[in-house]
């Protein structure tokens, strides 16, 4: 993205930075553009080196205040956060809209699981637990018991990805805070205005200063704060080689991965077709579909292939493509351009290799139609990358055994779908599918803010959700105590 030099009375809509609870104003700043109109919405100033090193030691510093705090303080904050968002529940919607392309009903969608984001943080805030552990198990150790109990890590390092600007941030601001850490967010450079919002709202719901601090700022600057040693733990949320790219500079501080994914879903004949049908035309195609689990192939038993790919076709034929400020649209732009350019060219290049077109298929600016391709062979960048597009593929299989290991075939593991009604095979792809979790009946693109969340191979690293992201982001510590009968002889 384009810099220039900061000169205010160029534009309208200057946003500044957050550091320590003030608002910088930075030497440069960069724009931010409505994917579907491609007006400049806003100018963003950009953080400097030196305005890293502020931001990293005001980290430092927020440090031991955060983890000074008591349980029913972060409770409050927190709290207090999830309120603030409900009183601007559609003003940051039509935020998300404007800045990230996202359907106004999806942009509410996803004010709403932040708000539920924040209240599951307060309540984990007061029940993060601990253990006793008996130590009495050989003899001479009779008087001894240990105490196990989680402590803040320390200065965290969050880094967002654009296609969830309010939920994914919310998803390592909140459980750091209730963990009792300090964050620093990196948003991503199309859609910082969300994550900005949000610290003004954190400033507002009484979090001490460097709590959380949002320091937008460009690729190269934020590798510094990737390799820096006083962050005790790096979230990442982005693309696969990015985000292994970053672990391997990490050195010795923990590290979660939330990575991309293209995830399948196994269609049986005992399935009820109409609910998978449905399904997995809303998981396909939701946001052009720019999700890490939405729906991106599926394997459908041979026996009911054309029914269900009838009924896939007659639900994803209805969606409505374009204005994303339309109450009725449910494809808006993809986030730029050259995300649209790529995702055309992933689709004429699987057509030109044997692909056949069922739906879609053509590129309207940054708008591409809901595309479904059958014919697809398992080395076609539809089939084994991450589209990342509204594109889906419809495959036949004869045998379950071997719809489990077709959607194996994949360098990605995040989140499967199976439609059966019967349990043994269920609980057959729950032990062999390579997925951080299978869906029985449902689409992998579920999730529920509070349930673990998290993939295998190429698709991440550790677990988010709430309480596994407290566990995370906090270290166990051993008290041993030696507790002896007050009668008993030395």
């Amino acid at each position: 993205m384009d810099e220039v030099a900061l000169n205010e009375s160029l534009v309208q809509d200057v946003r500044r930075f957050l550091i320590h609870g003030q608002w910088k104003q930075g030497e440069r700043m960069a724009p931010v553009v409505n994917p579907f109109t491609g007006e400049t919405i806003a100018m963003v100033a950009q953080a400097s080196e030196n305005d890293l090193e502020e931001a990293i030691v005001s980290s430092v510093e927020a440090a031991p205040v955060m983890a000074s705090l008591p349980g029913h303080a972060r409770y409050t904050i927190l709290q207090q956060l999830a309120a603030l968002l409900s009183q601007r529940y559609d003003e940051l919607a039509s935020l998300i809209t404007a800045e990230a392309g996202k359907p106004i009903t999806d942009a509410r969608r996803e004010v709403g699981r932040a708000i539920q984001t924040f209240t599951v943080a307060a309540e984990e805030a007061k029940r993060i637990s601990g253990e006793v552990i008996p130590l009495d198990w050989t003899p001479g150790t009779e008087s001894y018991v240990g105490i196990l109990r989680r402590f803040p890590i320390g200065p965290v390092l969050g880094i967002t990805p654009f296609n969830f600007p309010l939920n994914l941030v919310a998803h390592k601001v909140a459980p750091a805070l209730a963990a009792g850490n300090p964050i620093l967010i990196k948003p991503a450079p199309q859609t910082p205005l969300t994550a900005l919002r949000l610290g003004e709202l954190a400033l507002e719901a009484g979090l001490p200063p460097g709590g959380l601090n949002v320091v937008p700022c460009d690729n190269v600057l934020a590798e510094r704060l990737v390799v820096d040693p006083r962050f005790k733990l790096l979230s990442f949320t982005g693309s696969a080689a990015v985000g292994w790219m970053l672990k391997a500079k990490c050195g010795k501080k923990k590290v979660v991965l939330e990575l991309g994914g293209n995830a399948g879903v196994i269609v049986e004949p005992d399935a009820d077709l109409d609910l998978a049908a449905k399904r997995c035309a809303a998981g396909g195609f939701g946001y052009a579909g720019q999700t890490c689990i939405s729906v991106q192939r599926v394997f459908v038993h041979q026996s009911v292939a054309d029914p269900f790919t009838t009924k896939l076709l007659m639900h994803v034929a209805r969606l409505k493509a374009g204005d994303p400020t339309d109450e009725t649209t449910t494809i808006g732009p993809l986030i730029d351009h050259a995300a649209a350019h790529r995702v055309e060219s992933w689709i004429n290049e699987a057509v030109a290799a044997g692909a056949r077109v069922l739906l879609g298929g053509r590129r309207m600016g940054s708008v591409v139609e809901a595309t479904v391709l059958s014919n697809v062979k398992p080395d076609m960048k539809v089939s084994c990358q991450e589209v990342f597009g509204p594109v889906v593929t419809v495959t036949p299989y004869n045998r379950f055994s071997e719809a489990v290991a077709l959607l194996n075939q994949s360098d990605y593991g995040l989140q499967a779908g199976v439609f059966t009604k019967d349990i043994n095979k269920i609980f057959y792809a729950f032990r062999h599918l390579e997925v951080g979790a299978v869906l029985a009946n449902e689409i992998p693109t579920f999730r529920s803010d509070h349930m673990p969340y998290g993939g295998v191979k190429d698709s991440g690293l550790g677990r988010e959700g709430v309480r596994s992201a407290i566990e995370e982001m906090t270290e166990q510590k051993l008290l041993v105590v030696n507790v002896r009968d007050p009668d008993t002889p030395v």
